[in-house]
């Protein structure tokens, strides 16, 4: 019979670069210096999504990424989906990202082990299809008690906008903006080489805006810096 844990192929990445060297100390952490890693996930999608041979008809690469979904090997693993939203503006930096999402796992080593689950593999042939490029950089939050709340309802249908911020190293003694749940990075597991220092989440309302955001950071030569408003479906990281 076939485990779980035995691919039927090995996955795909055609959407963005390996660190390897971070991947194995995701791996081999000792136990006792592991625990709760969040996943930052800024996604960019092919306007059709590429299956090859496989392909029954043509679906976008938003739409690829919808049949991916991974939430129930998430369950599985313990993990949970914190925040999911789409991007409506990209207001600073070179990206022209489409969705975010964040997860937190268990454990560093689980989120590799997941990588090898058969019920994954069967469900990361949407995302290879559908995604262009993706960064995933894994963060640990500032406030600790953030590992301790429980996986967040979706979000009622309203106008609700959140500030997200990642900050390249170059920015790593920049504060962050009022009232955000921030997080640091400690490497970048996917991605097209930079490497990152942080991420900051900011609800706005009618007195804060993505401008009054925005205004900390262009005044400052940040060569690895996105600023972008979001509207989130789940939210449990800015509540």
């Amino acid at each position: 019979m076939t485990q779980q844990n035995e691919p039927r192929e090995k996955l795909e990445h055609r959407y963005g670069t390996i660190d390897k060297h971070y991947a194995i100390s995701l791996a081999t952490r000792e136990p006792e210096a592991d625990g709760p890693i969040y996943m930052v996930n800024l996604m960019k999608y092919r306007a059709v999504a590429e299956y090859g041979d496989n392909a029954n008809e043509a679906v976008s690469g938003r739409e690829a990424d919808d049949k991916y979904n991974p939430s129930s090997v998430l369950n599985k693993i313990g993990a949970d989906m914190l925040f999911v939203a789409d991007v409506v503006s990209n207001d600073f930096g070179d990206g022209d990202w489409d969705r975010i999402a964040v997860v937190r796992y268990p454990t560093r080593r689980s989120f590799v082990e997941m990588q090898q689950r058969k019920d994954f593999a069967e469900k990361h042939v949407h995302k290879a299809a559908g995604m262009e490029r993706t960064i995933i950089t894994c963060c640990r939050p500032r406030d600790l008690a953030l590992d301790e709340r429980g996986r967040p309802e979706p979000t009622e249908l309203r106008t609700r906008h959140v500030a997200m911020v990642v900050l390249g190293p170059d920015a790593a003694n920049s504060s962050a903006p009022p009232g955000a749940t921030s997080l640091d990075s400690e490497g970048t597991i996917i991605g097209d080489t930079r490497a990152w220092s942080s991420v900051h989440f900011v609800e706005l309302d009618d007195t804060t805006t993505t401008h009054d955001v925005l205004a900390q950071y262009r005044s400052n030569d940040l060569r690895s810096t996105y600023v972008l408003t979001v509207a989130p479906v789940i939210d449990g990281l800015s509540r």
